[in-house]
């Protein structure tokens, strides 16, 4: 019985904090489902930005939908369409946005295809491939 209580306690403190995280029930069901509404409709959406740019994938170049991921905070905040040849792209798993500051009112911020979600600090950048699209969720 003890057991079962510190499991619900601890669930309890780590719903808690996911929740204080999130502005609203809303913004946190959209931000969990951003990473598998992209890998179970990424294909889909490839299609319709490359529709859009009147790209069709090749031997030689192809592309991919991915999740954005927002080093520092570790959430998905949209999706990427990134392009190169199809052995990097195909090493790719997301894309980090790194934000930045220069001269005091400069905001920069860096789109990076990453080739593993797990470690945000020790950023490994797929060569060869860049970002040739973004898909925004309205939050």
């Amino acid at each position: 019985m003890k057991r079962r209580k510190k499991l619900f306690a601890v669930l309890a403190v780590a719903m808690i904090a996911t929740f204080a995280l999130a502005q609203n029930i809303g913004d946190l069901i959209k931000i969990g489902g951003i990473g598998l509404a992209v890998r179970h409709f990424g294909p889909e959406i490839n299609k319709a930005v490359n529709k859009l740019q009147g790209f069709d994938d090749s031997e030689a170049m192809m592309t991919k939908v991915v999740p954005i991921l927002s080093v520092g905070q570790g959430g998905y905040i949209g999706a990427a369409q990134v392009m190169g040849p199809p052995s990097a792209v195909n090493q790719v798993v997301a894309v980090a946005q790194v934000e930045g500051n220069i001269f005091g009112s400069v905001r920069l911020k860096a789109l990076i295809p990453i080739s593993t979600e797990r470690n945000l600090s020790n950023i490994q950048r797929v060569p060869g491939v860049g970002v040739s699209g973004i898909i925004d969720l309205k939050l």
